[in-house]
């Protein structure tokens, strides 16, 4: 299908039943489709929106375009959960039909209020002249489920903005609430990060842009939040455009943190010490993240799996982008830790433990055949150089490859430039980071038929892609440039479906 205007903003209405049913029949039949991660059913899915704890449930919702694999009128879809691992689809929550919304009904945030979710949104709105008006939108979510939208904006584009101010994330801090938003300054056009207080969700006083770093942040500033980990103060967000002599990145957009000493919100200052702004995934493929605090002060992030402006191979299957595993967030030595929730362990099947085998044929084999889901937990000595293919054919030609050195200047590389159907390869095709010296590696690996999700030394870092394996890949191998084995241990189970 050709993606005009036109159909792109068509009518939900407009759209057939038997078009929607031949969607979802596609997507669910592709040899790249998704276990035990939240998906699309049909078309595409983008930004998670309303993380939130609420009624006795998780509830996540996520943009949608069911029509197909391209960014046309969005809508927010609903799914909860018992524990953050298995999701209930409630289907569509947010239409984009009202006359602020008309174009979209964009990514935003929830926070319980009483006993109601509070929804906050940008709703996408172009006139005849095809000039956009985003405008920020409120909702309440009642105990049933039931969704009211009100009957006008809460906050209207500012004068010292472009139309680029959008993704509000609502939150509560200090018995006062506010709003972050993603914001392009009219005059620079650099990315800011808006802020806002307002009083009972009705009065809003705009508090000027958030003071957090001196560096120039692209420009345009997608997705913030502001949460607190262990008390310190963490900023998450999305600079486009952002310079690599500012941060090193390789995605076409990165997906940043930037953890604080303190912030003063009825100043707008983030105070960051000496910490640096850094990526908070070191894959390819995250972006558009988003956390929230419990009331029990716990952080929990989840995040889009895809990016603007990038093909991926299951659009040509009319369907893309899946959401990543929930992750606990909490601070170690002052660094961020991602770890999966307690409830990821509910998937396993029985284990099959691991150590150092004999080498065969200048490879030495862990798993012979691996399935398609499954979870790897492996420790790699120190003073060893090597690689873990993942998703392998018989001789190796074709695997999810993870280079590793433990000894000096110890790194590990990702590289998926030998596996199966290639795509955004603009971007580099291996991503590297650096590991401490004379340490131990360990990995936990999570693989969901075409996602692969990689913590590395207790989630010291992680790094999330994509990837599209040639049916049938499924061995799981060691191999090192010496005749020695090298030295593991570990655990493999396979994973069930949700």
């Amino acid at each position: 299908m050709e993606w005009t205007r036109e159909t792109r903003y068509r009518a939900y209405a407009d759209w057939s039943a038997e078009t929607l049913l031949k969607l979802q029949a596609q997507a669910a039949n592709s040899q790249y489709q998704l276990g035990y991660h939240i998906r699309p059913s049909s078309g595409l899915l983008n930004d998670p929106n309303g993380f939130s704890y609420f009624n006795g449930q998780w509830h996540v919702f996520y943009q949608s375009f069911p029509f197909g694999a391209a960014h046309g009128l969005k809508s927010w879809m609903h799914l909860v959960s018992d524990d953050l691992v298995h999701w209930k689809d409630l289907g569509l929550a947010l239409a984009p039909d009202t006359k602020f919304d008309s174009h979209g009904a964009y990514s935003g945030s929830a926070l319980p209020v009483d006993d109601k979710l509070f929804l906050m949104y940008t709703g996408n709105h172009r006139d005849q002249d095809w000039i956009r008006h985003p405008f920020q939108l409120g909702a309440w979510m009642d105990q049933a489920g039931q969704i009211t939208k009100l009957d006008e904006p809460l906050i209207t584009q500012p004068a010292h903005t472009t139309d680029h101010f959008r993704d509000p994330q609502v939150f509560k801090h200090r018995d006062l609430y506010y709003v972050v938003l993603g914001a392009q300054d009219k005059e620079t056009k650099t990315g800011k990060i808006s802020l806002f207080s307002f009083k009972d969700l009705k009065e809003f006083t705009d508090l000027g842009y958030l003071e957090f770093t001196e560096a120039e942040m692209g420009y345009m500033i997608e997705c913030p939040n502001l949460i607190f980990v262990d008390d310190k103060p963490l900023l998450v967000f999305c600079p486009q455009g952002l310079d690599k002599d500012v941060v090193a990145y390789d995605n076409i957009y990165p997906n940043m943190y930037l953890l604080g000493e303190d912030v003063q919100l009825n100043k707008a200052k983030f105070e960051a010490g000496d910490n640096q702004i850094q990526n908070l995934d070191d894959g390819f493929d995250v972006y558009a993240s988003q956390a929230f605090n419990t009331p029990d002060g716990k952080a929990y992030l989840i995040s889009w799996v895809g990016l603007p402006d990038v093909s991926y191979p299951t659009d040509e299957e009319n369907w893309a982008s899946c959401l990543s595993q929930v992750k606990e967030l909490s601070l170690k030595d002052g660094k961020l830790i991602q770890r999966p929730v307690v409830s990821m362990a509910d998937l396993r099947e029985k284990g099959i433990s691991l150590q150092t085998a004999e080498k065969v044929n200048a490879k030495q084999q862990i798993i012979a055949e691996s399935g398609e889901q499954y979870e790897l937990k492996l420790t790699l000595d120190t003073d060893q150089n090597g690689t873990l293919h993942l998703a392998g054919n018989d001789d190796l030609s074709q695997s999810l490859k993870l280079e590793f050195s433990t000894g000096k200047d110890a790194y590990l590389t990702v590289s998926r430039a030998d596996i199966g159907a290639q795509f955004a390869t603009e971007f580099g095709t291996t991503r590297t980071i650096l590991l401490p010296d004379q340490k131990a590696l360990d990995l936990e690996i999570f693989i969901d038929h075409s996602l692969c999700e990689i913590f590395v030394n207790g989630g010291e870092h992680v790094i999330t892609l994509r990837f599209f394996a040639e049916a049938g890949n499924k061995q799981i191998a060691l191999t090192s440039p010496t005749e020695a084995a090298l030295n593991y241990r570990g655990t493999f189970w396979k994973l069930k479906s949700i």
